[in-house]
């Protein structure tokens, strides 16, 4: 009991330092003395070359946040006691910086990448922030390595902030110091030969995330455990894992799911996992996707749904279409789902008439690159 009421006292005093937020307009920035350049197209991998610049700003529970800098990438130092090493106490986010055909930089949807962090924050204990400063920091890094954005449909320059605790603690409890960081990698087209659907294994013996849990978080320990089942995955030949929660279906891999099929009765329905079980990431890209399917007319349905539903469907020939959606890919179309030693196939339409899929990526890269003028989703950097 002493404990926890210590610990309540504790998390209580901190979150008045929580609600105090760095400003972008105090940013100081010091450019890298030796820096770079971006290299050739063929030479990107993801997440394997970092930019001139990063972002930073710390944080200690005594003062709040501190001077924010944009400084030259550079290697962390921290104690072997930091609590993130020891605790997970970390939390990210993923994003992009696209370059339009007038040569302005864009970012897509930026806040609703702030309200999420935030939400992440809070529920590890990390310190927040003001949104829009973040949008704010977010613009002045961009801007400042603006020349590593690589040009062309499907390249783009991908950004993680990052929140840790740096609190020099073997001790669990709520971090008294933080570091948040921004890095970027320019990265090329996810699918580098062309749009490629891809096959799944139902993931009926790991499970990603539970109700009461933290699956609806971006934080890195929800990502660690699922490295060993998609190597095993891999090993059998497919691309994927479909995570099942006792039979029920919940995300793809590392993207939120959906089925385009005919319901029991008759009507043509997309259904995706609902936000309300804590178990499936709110995605920026499934947001959009969800906005954009609604904007067109057709009937979506976030509600629960199982393998054993969706297996009915197949068998009844029910099935017309079904993709994962996130940030990387944006789409990736499903041709099969491997269950209990049974294959299903999957339509896999390659048209923008004939794919639903298809559709909503050719619409969302149109909208990240510029080319549906003044969309309220595009925002333009500088």
């Amino acid at each position: 009991i002493f404990f926890r009421n210590t610990f309540c006292i504790m998390r209580s005093s901190l979150r008045l330092f929580y609600k105090a937020a760095w400003n972008a307009s105090d940013i100081v920035v010091n450019k890298s003395s030796k820096p770079v350049t971006l290299p050739p197209p063929e030479d990107l991998v993801f997440g394997k070359i970092l930019t001139n610049h990063m972002f930073e700003v710390k944080w200690t529970a005594k003062d709040g946040w501190g001077t924010p800098t944009i400084v030259e990438t550079h290697e962390l130092s921290m104690s072997p006691a930091a609590s993130v090493l020891h605790y997970a106490i970390e939390c990210f986010e993923g994003m992009k910086a696209y370059i339009d055909a007038d040569g302005k930089a864009r970012l897509f949807r930026p806040d609703m990448n702030a309200k999420r962090m935030v939400s992440s924050c809070n529920r590890i204990s990390l310190p927040t922030y003001d949104e829009a400063q973040f949008v704010e920091s977010l613009k002045r890094l961009v801007e400042v390595d603006k020349e590593w954005i690589p040009t062309g449909k499907g390249y783009s320059l991908y950004i993680r902030p990052t929140c840790i605790s740096t609190h020099r603690t073997l001790g669990i409890a709520p971090p008294e110091e933080a570091l948040f960081y921004i890095i970027m990698s320019p990265v090329g087209p996810y699918y580098k030969g062309g749009f490629k659907p891809i096959k799944l294994i139902a993931e009926a013996t790991y499970s990603r995330a539970a109700k009461g849990g933290t699956g609806q978080f971006k934080l890195g320990s929800n990502y660690g455990p699922t490295i060993l089942p998609q190597v095993l995955a891999s090993e059998k030949g497919f691309s994927q894992l479909l995570w099942l929660n006792n039979g029920v279906i919940t995300e793809v891999g590392s993207m939120n799911f959906f089925v385009y099929w005919k319901n029991k009765a008759g009507q043509l329905e997309v259904i995706t996992a609902p936000l309300t079980e804590g178990t499936v990431l709110p995605g920026v890209t499934r947001d959009s996707a969800l906005q954009l399917m609604a904007q067109w007319g057709y009937n979506v349905q976030e509600k629960i749904y199982t393998i054993d539903d969706f297996i009915e469907a197949h068998q009844e020939g029910r099935i017309m279409e079904v993709f994962g959606t996130g940030t990387a890919a944006i789409v990736s179309q499903v041709s099969e789902i491997h269950y209990e030693g049974e294959d299903y196939n999957i339509p896999t339409p390659s048209t923008s008439s004939d794919s639903l899929g298809i559709r909503l990526m050719e619409e969302i890269l149109a909208i990240q690159y510029g080319e549906r003028g003044d969309h309220p989703w595009s925002i333009v950097v500088g």
